[in-house]
């Protein structure tokens, strides 16, 4: 008989451990180990690349000539390399890398994943099972952790009964993902869609409770219960009885790939994690897509994302840190304007009009802090987890597109985003148009809506000179007051979108600061309509 292996505690990492701790778990709960390749050949990923995170995927030739990839997703796997047995439960975990390109910096990373799939005959017992086992995963990592939940069905029904087509669809997602009510009823002004159910996704943004709770927040929003409410409101009753019934809520902003997902979604966050640390759901529709019979659900947890975790920090800034609420506020005249509207709703700080070079200040009484930042910087902060909120310009938002809740219009540092051009410009649609801008990724957006064929000419400073001296034709740029085109002998030419500063939050901040973060908005929400 083998000699029994013992491992010191010491010698393993913090990740290493969780990796442990949920192998145990899973095999606790009856899923088996699997393990896959690192390779698939491209050919697969190219004709599912509607259920990748992003298109961009590692390739390579292997010593046969065939092309293959670094392995971008696991469920892709997973589910092309087991059978199809709609009548047997599948029910497998696994702890694998795949390679994605990041978010933050455009370049390939490494990201290590631990998760299950559960796939077969998925009955709501299934996935109460899978979400509890969610729910107990994020327990083993962190007991300050919420998991929450959506139903895309409910939300699917009320975008497809607003008339939103293809795009429109994708439109009022992604303002649900970033709790913008405002969003959503301009893509409803701009798309002509039926308001009566605008109105019904836009109280779906606010509730937040837990499973006992769910029927009465229901209720609030719809005169009548509809069928796939009244099974989302069955179906949570089950979660009431679970262990973690407490830290499990109810949050229609949680949404995913609507080409990949079904059904119920989740999402969990770890306190003082910036991001969302394990996100599932059930994916039917790409089980359908893989001409699959049986259904599917899973989730992944990212241990890339727990390397920052450090629930022992001891630094001024981290002590009681949940009991404060962190602002970033845009250095200069802007900056000053949003002191001034949070002073009036209660959140001064005295020590931040003293001159000094200081860049934090905080008040313990109001139990908040606030830094200078560089203003095209806030969002970053924000997005990062080093602010809880702050204010940017629509212009950032667009242009970078931070995963962030988008919560106010404080409408002040007003402008528009333009097309100008020299007075005497006259468009030639058979040409390519050449753009100066430093915000290539509106340009390209706009002209794109438009099926215009464009060259980005991307320019940091002194815009306006780019077609006087012939480097462009047009130019996009924020218009305030128009004196600086005039000057120059430039027109606007057409306006692509009103632009103005946005209260942003980090998500996960406003997990688990939500009733301070909405005392703030409610606040601050009053004063802007005053002025």
């Amino acid at each position: 008989m083998g000699a029994t292996m013992n491992i010191e505690n010491n010698v393993l990492s913090d990740n290493e451990k969780i990796i442990f701790l949920l192998r145990k778990l899973y095999s606790d709960n009856g899923y088996s180990p699997y393990k896959m390749s690192k390779f698939e050949e491209y050919d697969f990923y190219s004709k599912n690349k509607d259920f990748l995170v992003s298109d961009n995927v590692i390739t390579f030739t292997d010593t046969t000539g065939k092309l293959l990839a670094l392995k971008p997703d696991v469920t892709l796997s997973i589910i092309k390399n087991n059978a199809d047995c709609p009548n047997d439960l599948n029910k497998l975990y696994y702890n694998e890398n795949v390679y994605r390109v990041s978010n933050s910096n455009n370049s390939f990373k490494e990201i290590m994943q631990t998760g299950i799939e559960c796939f077969g005959p998925v009955d709501d017992d299934c996935i109460i099972s899978v979400i509890n086992l969610a729910a107990e995963s994020l327990n083993k990592i962190s007991n300050d952790f919420f998991l929450f939940i959506s139903d895309l069905d409910i939300v699917d029904e009320l975008i497809e009964l607003s008339g939103a087509n293809e795009q429109a669809k994708s439109e009022l997602y992604s303002s649900l993902t970033s709790k913008n009510s405002n969003e959503l009823y301009s893509i409803s002004i701009a798309r002509s869609l039926n308001t009566y159910y605008i109105d019904k996704l836009s109280s779906l943004l606010n509730i937040r409770c837990t499973a006992l709770n769910l029927e009465d927040e229901l209720k609030k929003v719809f005169d009548e219960l509809t069928p796939k409410t009244r099974k989302f409101i069955d179906f949570v009753k089950s979660i009431s009885n679970s262990l973690f019934s407490d830290k499990i809520i109810i949050d229609f902003t949680i949404t995913g790939d609507i080409n990949y997902y079904n059904s119920i979604i989740f999402k969990g966050y770890i306190s003082g994690i910036p991001n969302a640390v394990l996100s599932g759901g059930c994916y039917d529709r790409l089980m359908i897509k893989m001409n699959r019979k049986s259904r599917a659900i899973g989730f992944a947890i990212y241990l890339d994302e727990l390397e920052r975790y450090n629930p022992l920090s001891s630094s001024d800034i981290s002590k009681d840190d949940n009991c404060f609420i962190n602002i970033a506020l845009p250095k200069g005249r802007l900056g000053s304007k949003v002191y001034d509207l949070l002073a009036e709703a209660g959140y001064d700080c005295p020590s931040i009009l003293k001159k000094n070079r200081k860049l934090i200040f905080q008040n313990d009484e109001k139990r908040i802090r606030y830094f200078w930042v560089k203003p095209s910087d806030v969002a970053i902060y924000v997005e990062r987890g080093a602010a809880d909120i702050g204010v940017a310009g629509k212009d950032i938002l667009l242009e970078y597109n931070p995963d962030v809740f988008e919560l106010l219009n404080l409408n002040i540092g007003k402008c528009k985003m333009a097309v100008a051009a020299p007075s005497n410009y006259i468009d030639n649609s058979s040409k390519t148009l050449r753009v100066a801008t430093k915000f290539s990724n509106i340009a390209s957006d706009y002209y794109l809506s438009k099926g215009r064929d464009i060259d980005i000419i991307h320019l940091n400073g002194s815009i306006e000179i780019a077609p006087i001296l012939g480097l462009s034709d047009v130019i996009v740029d924020i218009v305030e007051t128009g004196k600086t085109l005039q000057e120059n002998d430039l027109r606007v030419i057409e306006d692509i979108t009103d632009i103005s500063a946005r209260l942003i939050s980090n998500k996960s901040s406003y997990k688990f600061k939500n009733e301070l973060i909405d005392s703030l908005v409610n606040k601050l929400s009053e004063i802007v309509k005053e002025n």
